[in-house]
Formats: C-alpha cells, sequence, structure tokens
C-alpha cells in the first residue's frame, strides 16, 4: 500500500522545472521544506533569455502571461506560457509550471505546481504538490493545518506515515480531476489518473485511476 504514495509511483518528473528537489526524495510531501531554498538556487540559474527577474526572487518566463492585478511574492518561478490571471495571488515558495493556469483569486503557497496544472478558479492551494495536467474545480481548496493543530499523519488503509509537519495540503498525482467545491483535508493523497466527485471532503489516501463519490465510496475506473 506504502508503495502507491511514492513519488515514483504518481508523478512524472520529466513535466516540471523541479524535477532535481525529487532526488533522493521517496514520497512527494519530503519536498514542502525545501521549496524556498530550491527556488532560490534555480532561480540563479535561468536563462535570461528565456527569463526575467521581476522584484525579490522573482523569476517570471517571458513567454508567461501575468495580469497587472495579479501579485506574486518571491520566491517564486513562473513557467513557459504560465498563464496567471486577474487577482491570483502568489504568496511565495511556489513554482508554476510551463503552460499551467493560475485563475482569479486563486492564492498559492508553499507548492510545486507541475506542467499543464489549473487551479483556475477560487482556489486555495498550500503546501501541496499537484502534479502533471491536475486540475482542481471551482471553489476547490487544500486545507493545509488541522483544526486541532496536531502534525499531520498520512494514512493508507491500516498504515500510516508520520511526517512530522504541521503545515500539509495535498498530494496531487498526474492527471487527477478534484470536482468543484471539495475540501481535501490535510495529508490527503490522490493517486494519478483519479476523479473526485463535486462537493467532496476528502482525507486520506485515494488510490491511481479511482473515482472518489464520498467517504467508504471509492470506486476503480473501469477500462475503456
Amino acid at each position: 500500500m506504502l508503495e502507491a504514495l511514492t513519488v515514483k509511483e504518481n508523478y512524472s518528473l520529466d513535466q516540471t522545472i523541479a524535477k532535481d528537489i525529487f532526488n533522493g526524495v521517496t514520497y512527494p510531501w519530503e519536498v514542502l521544506p525545501k521549496i524556498s531554498s530550491f527556488i532560490l538556487e534555480l532561480g540563479a540559474t535561468l536563462s535570461e533569455d528565456e527569463y526575467e527577474k521581476r522584484g525579490e526572487n522573482v523569476w517570471v518566463a517571458k513567454s508567461a502571461k501575468v495580469a497587472p492585478t495579479a501579485f506574486i511574492n518571491g520566491p517564486a518561478i513562473i513557467g513557459k506560457d504560465a498563464e496567471v490571471r486577474h487577482c491570483a495571488f502568489i504568496r511565495g515558495n511556489a513554482i508554476v509550471g510551463e503552460g499551467a493556469v493560475v485563475g482569479n483569486s486563486t492564492e498559492l503557497k508553499n507548492v510545486i505546481l507541475f506542467n499543464k496544472v489549473q487551479v483556475p478558479h477560487y482556489n486555495y492551494v498550500g503546501d501541496s504538490v499537484l502534479g502533471y495536467k491536475s486540475h482542481m474545480g471551482a471553489g476547490s481548496i487544500t486545507s493545509n493545518v488541522k483544526s486541532d493543530k496536531k502534525l499531520v499523519v498520512v494514512k493508507a488503509g491500516e498504515e500510516k506515515i508520520e511526517t512530522g509537519m504541521k503545515k500539509f495540503g495535498a498530494m496531487l498525482g498526474d492527471e487527477v480531476e478534484v470536482g468543484c467545491g471539495s475540501v481535501l483535508n490535510p495529508g490527503t493523497v490522490v493517486g494519478n489518473h483519479s476523479n473526485i466527485y463535486p462537493l467532496s471532503s476528502v482525507r486520506g489516501f485515494v488510490p491511481a485511476n479511482s473515482i472518489y463519490k464520498k467517504q467508504g465510496e471509492v470506486v476503480t475506473k473501469e477500462e475503456r
């Protein structure tokens, strides 16, 4: 079961500029404390022909579209052909992948968005890693702190992993679809190619190639 939670099982590392942050890492949440320093190191190496530095520790690809009303606090990297829309709020420690969309009133904090990720409408994404082409429907959010403020534990069936982290949102594998208005509770891990029904409250581990209908009702996708 724990093998299904790993970086290797859920992410296409050739689809992120942050590939090297995963070196020597077993589980994706292990990179969360490293994002800030990684951006500072990587940003300094980016080609000036392709990226321009805007403000303190903010690197924006020249092919990216950033609305004048968007706010980007460093350290941050906005990838090639990404779109950061009106009133997006990037609080810092954020890597926005190539061709990704960060939408109106969406807030990012301490995240890695792989290429082609879409968080286009009223999303909060904090202390999370979103895999290639994953998409969060309008109003869906990652909840990144438990209400009792205790350290987050990842649960997969009967197995548990102590993360030692107080802040931990969600790990979404490649091509995950999250329905509108859903809440991904702290420590949620969704395997690649899975779908989450709208208005869901998700916690724990959702296996790859699944449809999450509600707590206790998760079905395997039929092969087509």
